[in-house]
Order: structure tokens, then sequence, then C-alpha cells
């Protein structure tokens, strides 16, 4: 039997009776609480992610023996019921009260379809092309061999086609990383015609590579996490050590190498925003503000396309208020 789903975290109301698939991110230890014991999870599908919170009896083997058989990445059914805490924070949380007959059930691989959890971008090969079409424009032979040496790698292509763009702000699908770097390098394509001074060959050429770290800085589940490679060295590092690799035994000049290391590392702008160096050159700057100006402007179209209410603004942590006429 496969589960159809239903009920989306994005469309939860407090009050709302659960009966439907999560994928579980995370989970916390069995602990007591005043009637008993309880543990909690952070649940995920493909339109958000929400706390659940088991509250079980007094039996505290049972609710161990409940929590062993749930683990990270897998998919639960669950039935519960949304609140609010604390009330009137607008936090919405699912609670499976074990009294209430509340239950929770670990699902099998047959049981569901993972598009109901990591959303796939429709365009992936077209969007691909379109990106090969701006390599081959590239006249320069230096830099056009450096991204030629990527996309003679079919596992790189594969992997790169399939990423996410980010674990949830943008572009957090299958295929986002892909998407983001188009749209960066089709903006610094743009900018290159109004201000004709920048070398449109080696501006082109960081826009394409700034972020190929997230290819190994995020996995793929039934949710988007980070690798142990993203946790303990980030994409900027990751990307890096790619661009390293297929710099041996190239014939690529010295300060091509350096530039193309540069806007590597500076392309968040700023050291408090992780970049180890800031941007030094004008190439470096354009790819750090197409950057900002995808990502941010996909946010707020995503944030304001998938608001549900009927007043004129919405309050986001990123934006403050953003304006829905």
């Amino acid at each position: 039997m496969v589960y159809e789903k239903k009920q989306n975290i994005r469309e939860l109301r407090v009050g709302d009776i659960v009966n439907d698939i999560f994928a579980v991110r995370s989970k916390t230890r069995v602990e007591p609480y005043q009637n008993g014991f309880k543990f909690e999870l952070d649940i995920v599908d493909n339109t958000g992610k929400i706390m659940l919170k088991y509250w079980g009896g007094t039996d505290e083997n049972k609710i161990k023996q409940i929590y062993d058989l749930i683990n990270e990445d897998e998919i639960i059914l669950i039935n519960g019921s949304v609140g609010e805490y604390p009330k009137g924070s607008g936090r919405k949380e699912i609670a499976i009260d074990e009294k209430k007959g509340h239950t929770i059930k670990v699902c099998s691989n047959e049981e569901y379809t993972l598009n109901d959890f990591i959303k796939t971008a429709e365009n992936i090969d077209e969007m691909f092309e379109e990106l090969t079409n701006i390599i081959n424009s590239i006249q320069d032979e230096h830099l056009k061999s450096v991204l030629n040496s990527f996309l003679e790698d079919k596992n790189f292509v594969e992997e790169f086609k399939k990423s996410p763009g980010a674990m949830y702000k943008h572009h957090a699908w299958i295929g986002g990383l892909l998407e983001h770097t188009l749209n960066v390098t089709k903006i610094c394509d743009n900018i290159q015609k109004i201000h004709t001074e920048l070398n449109r060959d080696l501006l082109l050429t960081g826009a394409i590579l700034h972020d190929i770290g997230k290819m190994k800085e995020l996995k793929v589940t039934t949710n988007i996490k980070y690798s142990n490679d993203g946790k303990l060295k980030g994409h900027l590092m990751i990307g890096l050590e790619l661009l390293l690799e297929k710099f041996n035994g190239s014939e690529i000049p010295e300060e091509y190498k350096l530039k193309l290391i540069h806007m590597l590392l500076s392309n968040h702008g700023k050291l408090e925003f992780g970049s180890p160096v800031t941007p030094s050159f004008p190439e470096a700057l354009v790819i750090y503000y197409a950057d900002e100006l995808d990502s941010k402007t996909k946010m707020m179209i995503t944030a304001k396309k998938e608001a549900q209410t009927e007043e004129d603004y919405i309050y986001t942590k990123d934006f403050g208020d953003i304006y829905l006429k």
C-alpha cells in the first residue's frame, strides 16, 4: 500500500486532526515530564517543517521501544492534532498523546512517494543545456578548459544536476543548485553588458563555479540535510577542494587560478556572512551581489506565493513585512 499524502505542513492549522505521512529530520531523547515520558521529532515534507511531540504514559520502556523504532530520514504515519506553543505565539506543533489513542508508525519504502518530501525541478535538462551553451560562449581557452574539465566529468554532471541549492531557504529542491547557478550566471552576463569593463569570461566562469561545494555540503534522503563534510567544512572549502583538483596538471595561468579561488571564497561578501575574504575586484563583487539577488528574490517570491492569509502583509524573519497585493 502506498499512502497518499493529503496534508501539507504549510497548510496545517491549530486544531486540525493530523492523519498523514511525514519525514523525520531529527529527534531528541526520551525524557520524563509530569505525567509520564515524552520525546520530540523535527518532521518535514516538501512544504516545510514542524515539531512533533510524543506524549507517552508512565511506562518508560514502552516509550523507548517506540522511540527506538524511529530513525532520522524515515517516513512516519502519524495520527495526532495540531496545537500552538506557547499559546498566542503562532508557533504550531503536532501532538501525539498516547492517552487520546493517537498513534505513530514507521513506513516501509514501498508505502510512500519521495516527491511528497523532496520537490524536483521540472526542467533540469533544459537548464543544463542553457548553462552548457553559456560555457560554449566563453572565448578564453584557459577558463573554458577549467569549466570543460567539470563538464567532462560524468559523475560531477549527474550530481550537480540533482543537487539542491540550500537546505530550506531558497532553491531547496532537486535541481535547485543548477537553477540557482544558471540564474546567477545570467544576472552576471547582463551586468557585464552594462559594465563592459568587466571581464565577461572570468565573471561567468566564477559565477558557474561559485557554489559547486554545495554538491558535497548537502545530501538528499527523504529530506535535505547537511553531510558530515558540509557540517565540518562548509561549501566554500569543499568548492575550493573541487576547484584545486581541476587545477592539477592544468596550464591555466596563476593569475586566473588566484582570481577564481578568490571569487569562490568571497561570494558570501562579508566576513560575518561566512566568507574568509571579501570581494577585492569587480568581478568578485558582482558575483556576490548576483548571488544575493537571486537567493533573496526567490525567498521573497516563495514567501509571497505560500502566504496563507487575506491580509495585505505578512511578516517574515528575513525581510520584515512583505506586501502581498
